[in-house]
This record gives structure tokens, C-alpha cells and sequence, in this order.
């Protein structure tokens, strides 16, 4: 079955009534709110775009230009470079002056488009919108239960996407202010120490925190081997190799130890068992040891939830989280939005004698965890 009958959706209550009147402004209210989500749906095809073939960039460094500039500097066709302009001046993603036909970044549009790498770029994350609606088929196969639905199934761009989108959160707030949040932490890393990176994706997580302290050690796991590869890659590249090790095993089974931090960085929500991963971190923990969960904000309540980032996140969990969190069995699964009380709970029950939220960001939340 692909889709419910008229005859499934009458209202059960009623199943002889009539249906409700529309309201003609709520309708066409209804209506434009749609017909913006598509278009902003669709126009984000074009940063996608944009930011893998490096338009943004060229555009940024060379200033006010028309499109046969920018197609000349770029060596791409300059009738779809110059349609590609017009898209993005209309989505107020750039500037346009119809005297000149000439195109231009503001400074807070460079800083969110091209900066990649800066604390406000948000281009590199848009590939997971990409790989998401790619995979709908699957998600809804997943619905139907026909099959699971893991994190490795995905488009492949929605790892990158992934990686590359809470990166900048990450350089600007994980060594800076996340993990000198917790108690005594960041002191024991300085002189030493051993950190677990659990879920660390593609491992920036992991190179900034051997980075920021080089007298620590860090272990990065995920159970995705495409993941691992690209970390160790990154750790090379970032010459940390010597003090950073990935290996690909599953979260239940998280080896080695005594450690004096565990971190999950988005992560948990995903988990099909998340108090069994968080016993096994306990008893992996050093003495002193503390896990930190970061988490996207949530509200307490669905109805305070009308925000972007609960839209974002809310539909992330739908169809990426929750199938991921399904196809691994338990019986406890959080979703992308479960509340501070939610992850309580679960610590709870895992043994941890506290959860407590010491730091938060507009799109974070950082929960220590106690044992």
C-alpha cells in the first residue's frame, strides 16, 4: 500500500459526517506557508551547488561582478552561471545591481556561504538536505516496516554533510567552552588523560580535542568503516595521527579504557539501546571520568518546539535517527528532540548518579553526565 484511501482517513468519530468547512484565509495562509517551504526546498538545490563547485568562493574573492565574469573565473558555462546568479539574488543569497546586471556578497552573506572552515558557515551542511530526499524511498519502506533502515544505507552525502556541518560548532565551542564546562575535566586534559570519541563520524571532533590538548590521547569509534576511513584521513592530514586512533566497532562494545572523558556529539539520540551504551561507558570511565553528551536544543514541549531548529531536527529524526535508531533493536528510542528529562532517565537508569546541562548554544545542548 502506498497511500491511505479516502475511506481510511474519515474521521472515525464521525464516519457519516460531513467534512469540515475550509476557511478561505486559513486555506490561502496555509497555501503560502507551503509554496515557501517548496520554494526554499528547492532553491537549496542551488547552494548545494554552489558550494561544491565553489561559486560561492569565486564569487566572495572576486567582488561585484556580472555573470560572464564570475563563468570566466570559474571556467563553468555562462548562461547557467548567470541563472544560478539570478536564483540566488532572489532568494537574497546575494546582491544585485540592475544598472550594472552585476552580482556581490555581503559580508554576513560571505561568512555563511563561502567562509568555509569560519564559525558562521552553514553551506557545508546543506548536502544532508540532498542525501535525505534522496533517500525517501527507503525511509518510507522503513515506515511500511519492509526493511531497516541504518545510518551506512544513506546517500553518502549525508555523512559528508553531516561532518561538515556541525564542524564549525565544534572548532568554536568544544575545546573553547563545552569541555571546560564540565567539572575538573579540562584541568586532567592538560597534564594528560584519555579521551573516547564515540560516533566521532569523520573525526573532526576528535582532531580538535587532540589539538587543543596535545598531552591527551584520543580514541575515536563509529560502527560506519566509511566514517573511520575519512577520520583517519583527517587525523593525518591534521598531523595528530601519532595521538589519535579510530577503530570501527559498535557503541555497546566500546573497548579500552580507563577513560578520563567519553563524548557523544549528536549521537545518543540515534542509539537503538542508549542505556546499555551509556553502561558501558560507565564502566570504561576512570575514576573522576565524566561522559558529555551534546544533543540538539529541545524544548521541554512539542507545542514550544515551532522553531527552526525544531523543524530541522524534528524531521532529521524522522528520517534519518529514528529508522537508524529502529534498525538496532531496543526499546528506548529518543529521537532527534527528547527533552533534557528524556536523557535524565537514561542516565539513571545506567548508573550515573546525575545528568545536568552545563553549557548550551542556539542549535547545542552539553549534558554531563555523572557516575
Amino acid at each position: 500500500m502506498t497511500a491511505l484511501t479516502r475511506e481510511q482517513l474519515r474521521r472515525t468519530d464521525d464516519p457519516a459526517g460531513p467534512p469540515p468547512a475550509i476557511d478561505p484565509e486559513r486555506l490561502e495562509a496555509f497555501r503560502a506557508r507551503f509554496g515557501a517551504d517548496q520554494a526554499a526546498a528547492m532553491h537549496l538545490s542551488t547552494v548545494v551547488l554552489g558550494d561544491q563547485l565553489g561559486l560561492y568562493q569565486a564569487l566572495a574573492a572576486g567582488g561585484p561582478q556580472t555573470g560572464d565574469v564570475l563563468a570566466a573565473r570559474t571556467g563553468y558555462v555562462p548562461r547557467l552561471v548567470l541563472e544560478w546568479l539570478r536564483a540566488q539574488a532572489v532568494s537574497g543569497y546575494c546582491e544585485h545591481d540592475p544598472g550594472t546586471d552585476r552580482f556581490w556578497l555581503t559580508a554576513e552573506q560571505q561568512a555563511c556561504l563561502a567562509d568555509d572552515g569560519g564559525p558562521a558557515f552553514v553551506a557545508g551542511g546543506t548536502s544532508t538536505v540532498s542525501a535525505i530526499h534522496r533517500g525517501v524511498e527507503q525511509v518510507a519502506a522503513a515506515f511500511r516496516d519492509e526493511g531497516q533502515l541504518t545510518w551506512g544505507d544513506h546517500d553518502p552525502g549525508l555523512f559528508s554533510g553531516v561532518a561538515r556541518g556541525f564542524q564549525p560548532a565544534f572548532e568554536t565551542h568544544l575545546v573553547g567552552s563545552w569541555i571546560p564546562a564540565l567539572d575538573g575535566i579540562a584541568a586532567r586534559l592538560r597534564t594528560g588523560g584519555r579521551i573516547a570519541d564515540v560516533a566521532c563520524g569523520f573525526g573532526g571532533s576528535s582532531v580538535l580535542m587532540a589539538q587543543g590538548y596535545p598531552d591527551a590521547t584520543v580514541a575515536g569509534f563509529d560502527q560506519h568503516d566509511l566514517s573511520i576511513a575519512a577520520a583517519r584521513r583527517a587525523a593525518a592530514a591534521a598531523g595528530v595521527a601519532d595521538r589519535v586512533t579510530f577503530e570501527a566497532t559498535d557503541a555497546e562494545a566500546l573497548p579500552g579504557g580507563p577513560y578520563d572523558l567519553v563524548t557523544m556529539l549528536n549521537a545518543l539520540h540515534e542509539m537503538g539501546d542508549p542505556v546499555g551504551v551509556c553502561r558501558r561507558v560507565r564502566e570504561v570511565l576512570a575514576d573522576g571520568g565524566q561522559l558529555m553528551l551534546v544533543e540538539p536544543v529541545a524544548p521541554d514541549r512539542l507545542e514550544d518546539n515551532h522553531t527552526p531548529v525544531g523543524r530541522s531536527f524534528l524531521t532529521a529524526s524522522t528520517m534519518v535517527c529514528l529508522p537508524s535508531a529502529l534498525s538496532q533493536g531496543g526499546d528506548r528510542h529518543l529521537g532527534a528532540q527528547a527533552p533534557d528529562a528524556a536523557f535524565a532517565e537514561v542516565a539513571l537508569d545506567a548508573g550515573f548518579s546525575r545528568c545536568e546541562r552545563v553549557a548550551e548554544t542556539p542549535l547545542h545542548r552539553v549534558l554531563q553526565l555523572t557516575p
